[in-house]
């Protein structure tokens, strides 16, 4: 089988989940049909939708950025009914970082850029910052403005992923 990008970078979150003490088992997720890229099941009741970016845009400020499609959005939300905790994985892979936010946090940012828009869009870019020695900076972006955001989240280096383990 040929090997994708998309298989090397998954795994370096997947094999992170693997490594831990409470996991059991991974399962692929069927949507539409068909396998997921994205989706993974993680011990029956763990939901797991996993992005990556190879390398960031800008120098001074390395910015992430991860597009969410209305397609991805309907998987997820499928992906919602069978799995009360559901979490996106995105990975940075030059920074060798993941950033694991709960599926409530990316609703609440695309909500919040609903609300800001007055309209929907077709894809909603989630913005990550890796930068030494801080914490992961995780937003989504004003509409028609560059550098300014409306809603984000701090995240632990260190909480994936463990975050997918806590009760």
């Amino acid at each position: 089988m040929h090997i994708h990008d998309d298989h090397r970078h998954y795994g370096s979150a997947l094999i992170q989940i693997a490594e831990d003490a409470h996991f059991t088992s991974i399962n692929a997720v069927h949507y539409a049909g068909s396998v997921s890229r994205c989706g993974f099941r993680i011990n029956k009741e763990i939901g797991i939708y996993i992005k990556y970016r190879s390398k960031p845009r800008g120098k001074k400020c390395p910015l992430y950025a991860f597009s969410f499609s209305q397609e991805n959005l309907r998987e997820l939300r499928a992906m919602r009914k069978n799995r009360p905790r559901l979490f996106v994985a995105l990975v940075c892979v030059k920074a060798r970082e993941i950033c694991c936010l709960p599926y409530n946090t990316l609703v609440r940012f695309i909500e919040a850029r609903l609300k800001a828009k007055g309209e929907k869009e077709e894809e909603y870019t989630i913005e990550v910052s890796v930068f030494k020695n801080v914490k992961l900076r995780v937003w989504i972006s004003e509409p028609n403005t560059r550098g300014t955001y409306i809603d984000q989240q701090l995240v632990s280096r260190n909480n994936f992923p463990r975050k997918l383990f806590e009760k």
